[in-house]
């Protein structure tokens, strides 16, 4: 069976991203950068992204900004496979992306069916809380912030259902930023 992860970032009040989908108060400094950086030399990972997410990050790490002040982390995602799941897109443009309009859930299945798919979703709060009610989802990473803004939207927005993770590991940066990992009761049980 592959793998499915998750990976966001979070304010201290809960928040994925801010109003108007600002994600700007998050702290992308020097060790927090170098982290990014290691992930994405070892990454071995499908992105998985909904429209938004992917709109997001289409547009920046392609620029010519990403490329000189993160050029690790954006030559990483740039040759990284993605997947954007989107029933309005009707072509993506992004280089190693392929567009997929069926049904999240089914989809995901179907890819989690190979046993050497590692899959990881950035961002796309929607998605996640489609796959954590189905139980596809395997890890969440969450990166905590050592900041509160004042609204935005929740990570877990959404779900149906109670979801139990288990604490398996934690890092903590320079910064105060927080990386929690988790993984569902269920998987260690």
């Amino acid at each position: 069976m592959g793998t499915l992860s998750a990976f966001n970032f979070l304010t201290l009040n809960g928040f994925y991203k801010g109003a108007d989908g600002d994600i700007s108060w998050h702290r992308h400094g020097g060790e927090e950068s170098s982290f990014a950086s290691d992930k994405m030399e070892s990454r071995t990972s499908i992105l998985i992204f909904g429209r938004t997410t992917y709109d997001q990050m289409a547009s920046w790490w392609p620029s010519p900004m990403a490329l000189e002040s993160m050029p690790e982390v954006a030559k990483g995602m740039n040759e990284s496979s993605k997947i954007v799941f989107s029933t309005t897109l009707e072509s993506v443009d992004w280089e190693n992306t392929r567009l997929i309009k069926g049904d999240l859930i089914e989809e995901i299945k179907k890819l989690k069916a190979d046993p050497n798919v590692q899959m990881t979703i950035l961002g796309s709060g929607s998605i996640v809380a489609q796959l954590a009610d189905a139980g596809l989802i395997d890890h969440f990473g969450i990166m905590i912030d050592p900041v509160a803004i004042g609204e935005g939207t929740p990570l877990f927005t959404g779900i149906k259902s109670k979801l139990d993770l288990n604490l398996v590991d934690t890092k903590t940066f320079d910064s105060g930023v927080v990386l929690l990992n988790y993984v569902p009761m269920s998987i260690t049980k």
